[in-house]
């Protein structure tokens, strides 16, 4: 389920996914094909990591990448989840033939 939500977010982010729901920044983003496709990438994580170790593993390697990269943006962009994301989200078929635990292959 797509939500409108614009108070949810601050700097460049668009989108946000806490399963089942899909926050979106502007209503005109639910046309947005890749942004939709990268949030139903996290949505499939979150199912399979049972929603809160999702969020347990995702701040972690969110924290242990800033220590690492001493920059935000960078310390984001290396998330193993976002990663397979942001590689895949334009792919609309990634869905269909990712198998089970695929973001474990991007982390480093």
């Amino acid at each position: 389920m797509i939500i409108y939500f614009p108070y949810l977010f601050y700097g460049d982010f668009q989108g946000m996914t806490i399963f089942p729901f899909i926050f979106i920044r502007y209503k005109y983003l639910k046309h947005n094909k890749i942004l939709i496709n990268h949030e139903k990438i996290h949505l499939r994580q979150q199912l399979e990591m049972l929603w809160i170790f999702f969020f347990i593993c995702y701040l972690v390697e969110y924290i242990i990448n800033l220590i690492k990269y001493k920059n935000t943006n960078i310390a984001y962009h290396k998330i193993s989840f976002e990663r397979e994301a942001y590689i895949n989200d334009k792919n609309m078929k990634y869905l269909n033939k990712r198998k089970i635990w695929a973001f474990i292959k991007y982390l480093k």
